[in-house]
């Protein structure tokens, strides 16, 4: 048996996956999206695929065999490539601004509520989604709306 590396680039064979899902799994893209840009569109997807996401977590419930759920999972990633996608057709500048600030402070929302702001107004006025935080106390001003918040940094 061989330990040598095998460049794939220069294979002369495609990659076979060694593991396909089975025929009964529809298939789906993957987001192709950085860690930045799925932070900043973070609490968006929460609420735009919310029954997605909830059916795949009743579905985690009943089982935990991680095959039991691929539908479902299946669902999840489809309609986060949805939102993914009319944010990039809507609000290009600023979710590329908003995920650029994030890449660049340690994904620290409150180093980014500047680029944050501009990419929640073009949410909401093109296509009517607006941030929410789960948990959020009654009555309070959420802590993105907070004008003059105790801990910042220097935003230009």
């Amino acid at each position: 048996m061989s330990n040598t590396f095998h460049d794939p680039s220069t294979s002369d064979q495609p990659y076979k996956d060694p593991t396909p899902l089975p025929e009964s799994i529809p298939r789906v893209q993957e987001l192709g999206t950085t860690s930045a840009y799925l932070k900043s569109a973070a609490f968006f997807l929460g609420a735009h695929c919310k029954e997605f996401n909830e059916d795949f977590m009743l579905c985690k419930a009943e089982d935990r065999d991680p095959a039991h759920c691929l539908k479902e999972g299946r669902r999840v990633t489809r309609c986060a490539t949805d939102l993914i996608t009319k944010m990039r057709e809507n609000c290009l500048k600023d979710f590329d601004l908003h995920a650029a600030c994030l890449e660049k402070n340690n994904h620290e929302y409150y180093a980014c509520r500047k680029p944050e702001r501009s990419l929640n107004k073009c949410m909401f006025e093109k296509l009517g989604l607006t941030k929410t935080i789960p948990g959020s106390p009654e009555g309070k001003t959420p802590i993105h709306l907070v004008e003059k918040p105790v801990f910042t940094t220097i935003q230009k």
